[in-house]
C-alpha cells in the first residue's frame, strides 16, 4: 500500500535532480562563450568546454565567436549624378568582446545588419556612377571603416564589406553600351591612323635616301625587274630609264 507513494516521490526527486543538473551545466564548444549574469548583473564571460552554474541564480547566454556572413538586401539608391540604381553587399564580422554585444546592444546582429544598409545608402548616394563602377575597391574600404567604426563599442570587429551587384536601368545599360562601342571605334581609328602616319614616315625616309644615293634607285629599279621576270611568265614591256644606259654608251663612244 505504501510503495506506491514512495515511487512517486521518488520519482519526483529524480526529475528535479536531472532539471538542477540541466540547468547547473553547460558544455560549450571551442568557438562559443557563455557570457554569464548572476541575479541580472554580469558576473563573468566563461568557455570553452564545461560550464557549471547556479540553478534558478545564473543565467547564460551563448555567443559564437566565428565570422559571420551577412548578405545586405538590395537597396535603392540615387547617386550624386542623379542615377537611380540598386546595390546590395555583403559584410564579414565577428564578435570580440562578447559581453559588450550582449550588454551593449539589444540583438547585434539585427543591429549591424541595419547599419550597414543605411551606412550603404549613404556613402553609395555620395558617389557617382563611373566612380561605383571603377573604383569599387576604395568604395569596399570606406564602408568598412565606416561600419568598423560605429560597430566597436558593440564588441565587433567588421573586417570586410563588399559591393555584390550593381542594378542599372535598362536605358543606362543601353546607354552605356552605346559609349562602350563609340569608345572602341576611336580605339580603332586612332590605331590605323597611327599605322598610316608610321607608314607614310617611313616611305618618306625612304625617298629622301633613294634621292641622295642614285646608286640606290638603279638597285632597287633591278630588283623590281627580277621580281617581275620571276612572277609573271608573260612578255612585259617595261620602260627603262635612259640613265641606265648612260655607261654603256659613254663605253662604246670611248671605243670608237
Amino acid at each position: 500500500m505504501n510503495s506506491l507513494p514512495i515511487s512517486a516521490s521518488a520519482i519526483v526527486i529524480i526529475l528535479f535532480l536531472i532539471f538542477v543538473l540541466s540547468s547547473a551545466i553547460r558544455i560549450l564548444r571551442e568557438y562559443e562563450r557563455g557570457v554569464v549574469f548572476r541575479l541580472g548583473r554580469l558576473i563573468s564571460v566563461r568557455g570553452p568546454g564545461l560550464i557549471l552554474l547556479i540553478p534558478v541564480i545564473d543565467k547564460m547566454v551563448k555567443v559564437s565567436l566565428r565570422t559571420v556572413v551577412m548578405d545586405v538586401p538590395p537597396q535603392d539608391i540615387i547617386t550624386e549624378d542623379n542615377v537611380s540604381i540598386k546595390v546590395n553587399a555583403v559584410v564579414y564580422f565577428r564578435v570580440l568582446q562578447p559581453q559588450k554585444a550582449i550588454v551593449e546592444v539589444e540583438n547585434y546582429l539585427v543591429a549591424t545588419s541595419q547599419f550597414s544598409q543605411t551606412t550603404l545608402r549613404s556613402v553609395l548616394g555620395q558617389s557617382e556612377l563611373d566612380d561605383l563602377l571603377s573604383q569599387r575597391e576604395k568604395i569596399n574600404q570606406k564602408l568598412q571603416q565606416i561600419i568598423d567604426t560605429h560597430t566597436e563599442p558593440w564588441g565587433i570587429k567588421v573586417s570586410n564589406v563588399e559591393v555584390k551587384q550593381i542594378d542599372l536601368p535598362q536605358e543606362m545599360q543601353r546607354a552605356m553600351a552605346k559609349q562602350a562601342e563609340a569608345e572602341r571605334e576611336r580605339r580603332s581609328k586612332v590605331i590605323a591612323a597611327e599605322g598610316e602616319f608610321q607608314a607614310s614616315q617611313r616611305l618618306a625616309d625612304a625617298a629622301h635616301i633613294l634621292s641622295e644615293q642614285p646608286s640606290a634607285l638603279t638597285l632597287r629599279y633591278l630588283q623590281t625587274l627580277r621580281e617581275i621576270a620571276t612572277e609573271n611568265n608573260s612578255t612585259t614591256i617595261f620602260p627603262v630609264p635612259i640613265d641606265l644606259l648612260k655607261p654603256f654608251l659613254n663605253v662604246e663612244k670611248r671605243n670608237g
